[in-house]
């Protein structure tokens, strides 16, 4: 059940981004986004591992390093090194590092955190 859950969560929040991504302007693309996909990639990982036994901090902590590791790629230039042209790719890659972009992250995890640990301590 939690798995169908995460499931449709992930779902509605993909669908939130791609929105965000069409039509979102001013903070809500700039900032929102970012804040959200964090919370779209634990959703998705929570869908595939349910219920591990693991530190509730593990997830939350794996996904704010990856978010981070993407950031620095874009710092690096990525997309421009492998010359990656396809116009989706360097959306979903990203192109230029912020470091606003990292405090949203911080941000976003937030509630990945409290729900982890909310349900491991139920």
């Amino acid at each position: 059940m939690r798995r169908l859950i995460y499931g449709l969560i992930s779902i509605l929040l993909l669908g939130i981004e791609i929105l965000i991504g069409l039509f979102g302007q001013g903070w809500v693309r700039i900032y929102l986004g970012d804040v959200l996909v964090v919370i779209l990639l634990y959703t998705i990982v929570r869908t595939i591992i349910p219920n591990k036994k693991m530190p509730w901090f593990i997830i939350p902590s794996a996904i704010l390093v990856f978010a981070f590791i993407v950031e620095f790629l874009q710092l690096w230039g990525f997309c421009d090194r492998f010359c990656i042209t396809n116009e989706l790719l360097r959306i979903i890659i990203g192109t230029g590092f912020s470091t606003v972009d990292l405090i949203c992250y911080l941000i976003g995890i937030i509630p990945c955190c409290v729900a982890e640990f909310v349900i491991r301590n139920k």
